[in-house]
């Protein structure tokens, strides 16, 4: 008979022992309910983290934290549902014109989303910049505004009743030194998007020097745990890896990137982020079995309207001018050159000094701070050039940004190759 305890779980990992779809059971619904304290499941965390787990175990993890809490439930809406998660990077505002394109393509985009931390930008806090938007709202409102054939779209917080089991879980392994293991960043992930009731799901799983995972191989191990995950769960999944060392767009920040979002929707906007946009497009209404082109939805001002719409459903006004910085500061060129480098990590934190970003969760974060980037990998430059614009209301946080992004840039004599966005693809 398999035991069920903390301390035997625990012990039988510890010893490279699979767990049971009955421990696994019983340990997540302990550990919600308190049964199982912090240090017990820390140290099955740490288990975990040396021994790994089976597909099967981490599917069965994936569906107990699921369990733990509220499942919604989109099923009856007049249009298939799909939805896009990104791993996190810099500049990477790809959701805020992704989100209205495919609502405009057809679908139905239920897209719950976090805040940064660290140096990595996040969504709700780049659409919190937007006067009168709200994050939070409930359930039943997010299934009108999804029927709704003039929006189609919600980017939103999620409930505290979503997989509240991963939550506190999350909260463990940041302070225990658990966090790197593909098994438990896999099921922590797609425990929330499984939850959140999509039936297709793109992920753009980031790889390079700003993104989480700084390695190809890396990348393609949790990519592909990820799909495992949603295929078992019966969701249509697909992983694309997508370039991270260089920033996506020309901006870092909250509503600077809003402002560079609504130029790709009005059929502007930086090459990177209209092709990430397009592609991820492209993935999403495929998986949703709509057979339209998203580069014409883009061109044609649909996806604009739909932008409108949805900033309105939550309380936003698309005409309100954005936050502007109290100071900004021009970074020149010291000589003639090529740019042959731009490091992301550099210029999120950057970004993340002048206040777009957190140090730790519920901190505040300035909606007009962070770094515009004028010139690109690739492009040429000469001496006395703006190479960066940076925006914070701290001015006292400026030397140090200046810091980091003196680090993170190379003018070289040399022409560079472009690197391509999109490295690989897993999936269906």
């Amino acid at each position: 008979m398999t035991a069920l305890d903390a301390i035997s779980i625990i012990t039988t990992k510890r010893d490279g022992g699979e767990l049971s779809d009955e421990q696994i059971d019983w340990v997540v619904h302990g550990f919600t309910n308190g049964v199982v304290a912090d240090e017990q499941m820390s140290a099955l965390a740490m288990a975990v983290v040396l021994r790994g787990m089976t597909r099967r175990e981490t599917a069965r993890w994936t569906a107990a934290m699921i369990a733990s809490g509220q499942r919604l439930d989109f099923t009856g809406l007049p249009r298939p549902t799909v939805d896009k998660h990104s791993t996190g990077g810099v500049g990477d505002k790809i959701t805020l014109p992704l989100s209205p394109l495919v609502a405009a393509c057809g679908a139905a985009v239920p897209q719950l989303s976090g805040r940064g931390l660290g140096h990595t930008g996040g969504t709700l806090d780049k659409l919190e910049s937007i006067p009168g938007w709200q994050a939070d709202i409930s359930a039943s409102r997010m299934r009108e505004i999804l029927a709704d054939p003039a929006i189609g779209a919600v980017v939103c917080a999620a409930g505290a009743d979503l997989a509240p089991a991963d939550k506190r879980l999350y909260a463990l392994r940041d302070v225990t030194g658990t966090v790197e293991s593909v098994p438990l960043i896999a099921s922590s992930i797609m425990s929330k998007k499984i939850a959140e009731g999509t039936s297709a799901l793109v992920l753009d799983v980031k790889v390079g020097s700003g993104a989480f995972l700084k390695t190809e191989d890396g990348a393609r191990e949790l990519a592909t745990a990820m799909v495992e995950l949603g295929t078992d769960a019966g969701v249509r999944t697909v992983a694309l890896l997508t370039a991270m060392d260089t920033p996506l767009g020309r901006t870092a920040g909250n509503a600077l990137e809003v402002a560079e979002s609504v130029e790709v929707l009005a059929g502007g906007g930086p090459s990177d982020v209209v092709e990430l946009t397009l592609t991820l497009a492209r993935e999403m209404v495929a998986l949703a079995g709509l057979d339209i082109d998203p580069a014409e939805v883009l061109a044609d001002g649909r996806a604009m309207d739909h932008w409108r719409s949805m900033i309105r459903a939550q309380g936003g006004d698309p005409d309100a001018a954005l936050p502007r910085a109290r100071h900004t500061e021009i970074v020149r060129a010291e000589r003639d050159g090529t740019m042959t480098r731009l490091d992301a990590m550099g210029v999120g934190i950057a970004a993340w000094r002048l206040g777009a970003g957190r140090a730790r969760q519920g901190s505040v974060v300035q909606a007009g701070a962070g770094v515009e980037m004028h010139a690109k990998p690739g492009d040429s430059v000469i001496a006395g050039q703006p190479l960066f614009t940076v925006h914070t209301d701290t001015t006292e946080a400026i030397p140090g940004a200046l810091a980091a992004l003196g680090d993170a840039v190379t003018i070289g004599a040399e022409k560079v190759a472009a690197t391509p966005l999109l490295l690989d693809r897993i999936g269906i």
